[in-house]
Parts: structure tokens; C-alpha cells; sequence
């Protein structure tokens, strides 16, 4: 248990995993932070990060 200011328990997050694609299969992984990057399928260590969802908008001068 991790501890805060004062002695007080902090809540632990939860572990954030990311989503890669495979350049040499086109197979998707999650990978969590601290792992190798490596291809669950195919062991090719070249992975591509999957490209998000959200709107992404960048004001030009």
C-alpha cells in the first residue's frame, strides 16, 4: 500500500495497458507498461501504436 502525505494510504491506479499493432503480422497487442515490445504472435519486435479515437486539433498561425 502506497503511502501519501501524512501517513494516509493512497489508492493504487489501475494498470494502463496500450494498444499496438504488429508491423510484420498486422496482429493488435496490449502491452503494459515495464513488458518487452514484442509481438504476442509472432515475436517480431516492431509495433506500431494504434491511432486514437479522440479529435485532435491543432490551431496553425
Amino acid at each position: 500500500m502506497n503511502a501519501g502525505a501524512y501517513g494516509t494510504p493512497q489508492p493504487r491506479q489501475p494498470v494502463q495497458q496500450m494498444a499496438y499493432i504488429c508491423a510484420a503480422c498486422g496482429s493488435e497487442n496490449t502491452i503494459k507498461p515495464r513488458e518487452p515490445i514484442r509481438c504476442q504472435d509472432c515475436g517480431h519486435r516492431i509495433m506500431y501504436k494504434k491511432r486514437t479515437r479522440r479529435m485532435v486539433q491543432f490551431e496553425a498561425r
